[in-house]
């Protein structure tokens, strides 16, 4: 089939490859416009824009969807889908209408649970233990449309929305094509979702990624993991924002194995308070403790809690937040 692949970051780029390796062909690209990054504030194009011109593919970067002009742009390509992983926006009806076979998107949950902007993370933020990855027939709706094929994908104990992001992105590519050759040959299924079952990932924001040091142990080092690693998971130590990129349970907390009634740390008062500053800082939360393990203190690079310790010579009873 002819294929015009819609696309940003790094998870698209993943499905990209994966149709690039396959019998579809690839028509054409369309792309978010660079946008300024880095110390200079250079122009940076999306992962997705660098992997097309690497390939040789005719690549659009329109900064409005609704143009004459790109819908004819789009006409010219001659596609008989559009397949959208993460591009970035919500792509108007008109546009999705023009391929005779429609538009497919990959969206990374098993809908209809978290539909919308962050399904990664809040799978991670609540524990899920699994998640998957969703080809779906788009409709005007966010994230609405049909069902066409999933593929379920564990949670592991130490996943971040990296790491988990980046499997769910392969097992992506190999869904999508997989669509594809279903649509080619005529056997792509589709059936509707179950709205009464429907969540919604909302987009994550800085303030989200600040850590309660109130809340549970457990529940403080998902979150360091979900937020890992955008926008990172931070709070406040003299004044200063630090980021904290991993975060372990120490002996004590409360419910972790081995804990006694009693212990130092078992008991809620004074969350964010630093219980010991070495070797790795350990700091009193709602129920339990929690070991810094790899920190970023603002203008740094991450660092281990140990040196980040050491550096700034932290003590026991200072608070962080």
């Amino acid at each position: 089939m002819r294929v015009v692949f819609w696309g940003s970051p790094e998870f698209a780029v993943a499905v990209l490859e994966a149709v690039l390796a396959s019998a579809h062909e690839v028509a054409g690209v369309v792309t978010r416009p660079a946008e300024p990054g880095g110390r200079g504030r250079r122009p940076r194009p999306t992962p997705v824009a660098r992997l097309a011109e690497s390939a040789g593919l005719e690549t659009l970067t329109p900064k409005r969807l609704r143009r004459q002009a790109l819908r004819e742009e789009l006409a010219a390509l001659g596609a008989d889908v559009f397949l959208v992983a993460a591009y970035g926006a919500i792509l108007p009806p008109d546009i999705l209408s023009l391929p005779p076979n429609g538009s497919l998107n990959v969206h990374a949950s098993l809908l209809p649970e978290y539909r919308g902007a962050a399904p990664v993370t809040r799978a991670i933020l609540e524990g899920k233990r699994e998640t998957g990855v969703t080809i779906m027939r788009m409709e005007e709706g966010l994230d609405t449309g049909p069902i066409c094929l999933q593929a379920a994908e564990p949670v592991l104990e130490g996943d971040t929305a990296q790491t988990l992001t980046q499997r769910l992105a392969a097992l992506g590519g190999r869904a999508a094509v997989e669509a594809l050759d279903r649509l080619e040959a005529g056997t792509l299924t589709e059936y509707s979702q179950d709205d009464a079952r429907a969540s919604y990932a909302a987009k994550v924001t800085t303030d989200e990624a600040r850590i309660d040091w109130s809340l549970p142990a457990r529940t403080i080092e998902r979150a360091v993991r979900a937020f890992d690693p955008w926008p990172g998971a931070w709070t406040t130590f003299r004044g200063e924002r630090l980021k904290v990129f991993r975060a372990g349970l120490a002996q004590g907390a409360g419910g972790v194995p081995g804990a006694r009634p009693g212990e130092p740390g078992t008991e809620p008062d004074d969350p964010g308070e630093i219980v010991a500053a070495g070797p790795e800082p350990i700091v009193r939360t709602g129920e339990g403790l929690v070991r810094l393990d790899v920190v970023q203190p603002p203008g740094g690079r991450r660092m281990t809690g140990a040196d980040w310790a050491r550096g700034r010579g932290v003590g026991t009873g200072e608070t962080l937040g």
